[in-house]
């Protein structure tokens, strides 16, 4: 048994109790995926973080949901570089992360925290009735065909009418196996459709979006880094957003409002990267005993 520091960072926000909270157990990225997953259960986060040196970055970072370890998710990214930072660990204005899914290059910028997430990956655009079906909508609520898009996650990004479509969905979790049989995944975790309109929750606001989540984690994504990135990638390509760059709001109806200005890199056919900012919050910090092998 080993006696590790860690801080829960309330991401994508700058007070406490707003966008995602993420616990970033430092130092243990050596730990085994059965005591990583136990401690996410544990917190009942969506997500945690587990650091650990790095031979090729400054840090490498591992990521885990409460049922298995994903290669990349944005919104940890960003309450890892928080923690971090509140720790005296980053010098400078920029730290570099190994992640699963590759290199990830982090500016910190004032209290933004922005991150350059991957080139998009565009991928199948599966049926829209059952991907309706999945969110408990009518087919017609879909306004335009939804696509798997990944910079480092796949997600099947949704654009719905309206906020009354947005409030109105429920997941199904029998149709998003379905989904996930017919894109080819063995396993419904992070494949949940990310529902998107294009007005904010606020006036500030330029998208809204929910993640509704499949057991064993909670039950709605307060806000989804990872997913917003692929989410304007998806709006850019397919002419739905004009500028390039503009703000995503999600969590507002959870009590937990989360924002981050997305920015592309190249081209709207074929963007490079894209850019996803927003500040974190250290909300706790204290220290764990987990068994270490």
């Amino acid at each position: 048994m080993s006696r590790f520091d860690f801080d829960w960072v309330d991401a994508f926000s700058s007070r406490p109790f707003g966008g995602n909270g993420c616990a970033v157990v430092h130092g243990g990225a050596a730990l085994d995926d059965d005591t990583c997953m136990g401690f996410v259960r544990e917190t009942s986060l969506v997500e945690c973080t587990f650091t650990g040196p790095s031979d090729v970055a400054d840090m490498r970072v591992r990521y885990f949901l409460a049922s298995r370890e994903i290669p990349f998710a944005g919104h940890p990214t960003l309450a890892t570089v928080a923690a971090l930072r509140d720790r005296g660990l980053v010098a400078g204005g920029r730290v570099v992360l190994e992640t699963a899914a590759g290199l990830v290059p982090v500016v910190l910028d004032g209290g933004d925290i922005e991150m350059t997430q991957m080139a998009p990956q565009f991928g199948a655009s599966p049926d829209p009735a059952l991907v309706a079906r999945c969110v408990g909508l009518p087919p017609d609520a879909v306004a335009a065909p939804p696509q798997f898009v990944s910079t480092g996650l796949p997600f099947c990004i949704t654009l719905l009418r309206d906020h009354a479509d947005l409030r109105a969905a429920r997941l199904n979790v029998g149709a998003l196996r379905d989904l996930a049989a017919e894109a080819g995944y063995g396993s419904t975790d992070m494949l949940e459709p990310f529902l998107v309109t294009l007005r904010g929750a606020t006036g500030e606001g330029d998208t809204f979006s929910r993640l509704l989540m499949a057991p064993p984690s909670p039950p709605e994504d307060p806000f989804t880094g990872s997913a917003t990135g692929a989410m304007a990638a998806y709006l850019w390509r397919h002419g739905l957003m004009a500028g390039d760059s503009f703000i995503a709001e999600q969590g507002h109806w959870m009590g937990r409002p989360g924002q981050a200005r997305v920015t592309r890199i190249g081209s709207a056919d074929a963007p490079e990267g894209v850019k996803v900012a927003g500040q974190g919050y250290v909300l706790m910090r204290g220290s764990v005993d987990l068994p270490d092998g």
